[in-house]
C-alpha cells in the first residue's frame, strides 16, 4: 500500500465534499463566506475526517453517510484554530504557512468566522440525519459524540484549563488533562463517530476508541515536541511558541527523552489494541507511525 499517495486521495476527498458543502462567496454576508473559507482551505492534513473515513471503511459503513460529519468535524476543527490564533488566546500571525484569519480579516470577523463554522457543522450533521441513508439513531449517536468532544466536557474544556495553567507550574496530571481533551477529545471522536454510523460491534469500537486515545496524546504530545526541535517551513509555524508564552508542555514537565519515550510506548499500544484485526488494520497502523512518529 502507497500510503501518502492513499492519504492524499482521502484529504482530496474531504476537500471536494467540503467545497460542495461550504456556502459560496455571495450575499451581503459574503465577507464571513470567505473568511470561513480562508482557514478551511489552508492546507490542513484533513486528519479527523480521513480518521472518521477510515473508521466508517473499517467496519463496512457507507462513505454517503459519513461524509457529511466527516466536514463537519474538520470545520468544528478549523473553528477552533481560528479562535486559538485571536490576540485574546494564543496570539499567533501564521497557521500552516499563511497568515492567521484575524491577520487578514480583522479580530470580529474572526470571531464570527468561527462561530460560523461551529454553526454551520451542526446544521450539516442534522441535516444529515434527517435525509436518512444509514440508521438515523446511529447518526444521532455520532453527533453527540462529536459535539460533546468539542465542548465543555472536551475540546473547550481543555482549553479553559491551558489558559488558566499559563504561567503556572502544573503536574503532569494537568497537563494529561489538557492533552486528553484539547486535542485528544476530537480525535478519539473522529474514529468513533465514524465506526458508529459504519455499524461497528462494541468490541470492535471499544478497539478503536482504544487506539484513537494512544494516537491522540501522541500527536500531542509530538507537537510538543516539534515545538522546541521542528523545521519552522515545514510546520508552516512559529517554533518555540510555547517556551515563549510560558506554557507547560510534555518536554517542560517530563524532559525530552522521556516525553520522546511517552510516544514511542503509546505508539506501540496503538498497534497492539488492532493486531487482531490482520491486515484490516494496515491503514490505522501506517496512519499511527504517520502522526505520532514525526521528525523531531
Amino acid at each position: 500500500m502507497d500510503f501518502k499517495n492513499l492519504l492524499h486521495k482521502k484529504a482530496e476527498q474531504i476537500d471536494l465534499a467540503l467545497e460542495e458543502i461550504l456556502p459560496k462567496e455571495i450575499g451581503h454576508q459574503d465577507i464571513i463566506f470567505q473568511s470561513m473559507r480562508y482557514s478551511v482551505f489552508a492546507g490542513g492534513k484533513r486528519l479527523r475526517p480521513i480518521l472518521m473515513l477510515a473508521a466508517s471503511d473499517f467496519v463496512g459503513g457507507n462513505e454517503k453517510d459519513v461524509l457529511p460529519f466527516c466536514c463537519a468535524i474538520e470545520m468544528i476543527h478549523t473553528y477552533s484554530l481560528i479562535h486559538d490564533d485571536l490576540p485574546a488566546m494564543d496570539n499567533d500571525d501564521f497557521r500552516r504557512g499563511k497568515l492567521t484569519n484575524h491577520k487578514v480579516y480583522g479580530e470580529g470577523i474572526a470571531v464570527l468566522a468561527g462561530d460560523g463554522l461551529l454553526n454551520y457543522a451542526y446544521e450539516i450533521m442534522l441535516k444529515s440525519i434527517l435525509q436518512g441513508g444509514a440508521d438515523s439513531k446511529r447518526k444521532i449517536m455520532a453527533m453527540e459524540e462529536i459535539t460533546r468532544a468539542a465542548g465543555i466536557y472536551g475540546m473547550i474544556g481543555g482549553q479553559v484549563v491551558d489558559l488558566a495553567s499559563e504561567n503556572k507550574q502544573i503536574d503532569g496530571e494537568t497537563l494529561d488533562y489538557i492533552h486528553n481533551h484539547k486535542t485528544a477529545a476530537l480525535i478519539i471522536a473522529a474514529i468513533r463517530a465514524g465506526a458508529i454510523i459504519g455499524g461497528a460491534d462494541d468490541h470492535t469500537l471499544k478497539c478503536l476508541t482504544e487506539y484513537g486515545k494512544c494516537i491522540g496524546l501522541g500527536f500531542q504530545i509530538t507537537d510538543d515536541l516539534l515545538d522546541i526541535f521542528g523545521n519552522e517551513e515545514k510546520l508552516g509555524k512559529k517554533i518555540g511558541s510555547d517556551i515563549e508564552n510560558n506554557k507547560s508542555t510534555y518536554p517542560s514537565i517530563h524532559g525530552i527523552d522521556q516525553s520522546i519515550a511517552k510516544v514511542n510506548e503509546l505508539f506501540h499500544r496503538s498497534l497492539a489494541v488492532l493486531q487482531e484485526f490482520d491486515t484490516k488494520s494496515a491503514f490505522f497502523m501506517e496512519l499511527a507511525d504517520y502522526l505520532v512518529k514525526r521528525d523531531y
